[in-house]
């Protein structure tokens, strides 16, 4: 019995002590577990792929039409009038020498009648003191050859000359009275002085108009006027006649509104600067010019409020970017191979539209960041999500 039991005493003894020797063998034969941390995120942004080349610069602004030429219809000559063209209203058009409207003749044809007859006296009264003065010269020359004085010159009294002066003067004025009352004849009757349309009149039929009185207002449609204000440093992409360098016409330019619903645009030109620059904004005030505005329809018409573009210089290697790709106004952050984020200087030539026009610091194909990002760094990994080429 007791050998049974010292027996399974040595089993249970043998058994533990192998079991120890493979967990020693184990754990000397296993590897140092390393601490892994998690990875840091790359930061995920949009990029634009720079497109460069050929490039115009626009300058943008905004003014009010208003007429080339406007005058006020103002009669010449006093009297009742006769007649009024039906256009004679505001808003009315006429052309070049179409009749406004017609004064009373009657007064002035009598006045013409009148200077021609005192022109006629005249005429014969001189053609008879012509007569006599002819008939004293003879009796003086005859009588001076009785005398030996057949060569001396008359005395003036002698051949009339102080008469045939004033008759001659007395001619002259009346042939003027005549050319004044036939002028007078002619202003009776009022012509449009261009193409123009009537702005507005006070003026009717029966009614008497005075000298000086003013009839109407009428305004050009041969051109039509917009002053665009424009800060100096816009001047600088255009060529303003007389007031920037360089020969020749000024820049052409867009005009454009919304006219009945409807949007126009008509074309114009830079003719010039006004006189003066604006004391409180320093603006340069640059006149647009557009030719014959009325004929489409609608009209740009006269008050009437437009955007205008013109047309700049051009730059050869140009690219526009949004506004979101600018930092600072002159930095951008561009994408280069393998995710690294570099910051680049680039040279701004002007905001356009709803972009940027960069003159230089670009390169073809570059990809350009254009969302924002916190905590930025020159040369960290980012992931680059492109949206196309810029200008797109």
């Amino acid at each position: 019995m007791k050998r049974k039991y010292l027996f399974h005493l040595l089993v249970a003894v043998l058994f533990l002590a192998a079991g120890a020797a493979v967990m020693v063998g184990l754990t000397a034969s296993r590897s140092e577990v390393k601490k892994i941390g998690p990875a840091e995120p790359v930061p995920v942004v949009r990029t634009i792929r720079v497109k460069t080349g050929p490039v115009r610069i626009t300058v943008g602004g905004e003014g009010t039409v208003r007429p080339l030429r406007e005058i006020q219809i103002i009669p010449q000559v006093s009297g009742k009038v006769l007649y009024t063209s039906p256009f004679l209203v505001n808003g009315g058009e006429f052309r070049k020498d179409e009749v406004l409207l017609t004064i009373d003749p009657v007064d002035y044809e009598l006045a013409v009648t009148l200077a021609d007859a005192n022109v006629k006296d005249s005429e014969s009264k001189l053609d008879l003191a012509r007569a006599e003065a002819a008939i004293t010269l003879e009796e003086w020359r005859a009588h001076g050859r009785d005398n030996g004085r057949s060569e001396k010159k008359p005395p003036p009294l002698v051949v009339k000359e102080p008469q045939l002066l004033a008759a001659r003067a007395k001619l002259e004025a009346d042939r003027a009275e005549l050319k004044k009352a036939k002028l007078s004849l002619e202003r009776t009757v009022l012509k449009a002085p261009f193409d123009g349309r009537v702005a507005a009149e006070n003026v009717d039929v029966g009614q008497y108009v005075t000298l000086g009185q003013s009839l109407a207002t009428f305004y050009s449609i041969e051109a039509a006027e917009i002053v665009v204000p424009l800060e100096s440093e816009a001047l600088s992409w255009i060529h303003v006649p007389g007031f920037t360098p360089g020969e020749g016409h000024g820049s052409l330019a867009e005009v454009r509104a919304e006219v009945a619903g409807r949007p126009m645009v008509w074309p114009g030109r830079v003719v010039r600067a006004e006189g003066e620059l604006d004391e409180k904004t320093r603006m340069v005030p640059v006149v647009i010019r557009v030719d014959r505005p009325y004929g489409t329809r609608p009209p740009l018409a006269s008050g009437l409020f437009v955007a205008v573009d013109i047309e700049g210089s051009v730059l050869p290697e140009g690219a526009v970017i949004p506004r979101s790709a600018l930092r600072g106004g002159d930095v951008v952050h561009v994408v280069q191979d393998g995710g690294v984020l570099r910051f680049r200087k680039v040279a701004v030539a002007r905001a356009q539209g709803g972009g940027m026009v960069i003159q230089s610091g670009l390169d073809d194909g570059e990809e350009v960041v254009v969302s924002q990002l916190k905590g930025v760094t020159d040369g960290m990994t980012v992931r680059a999500v492109s949206e196309g080429p810029s200008g797109e």
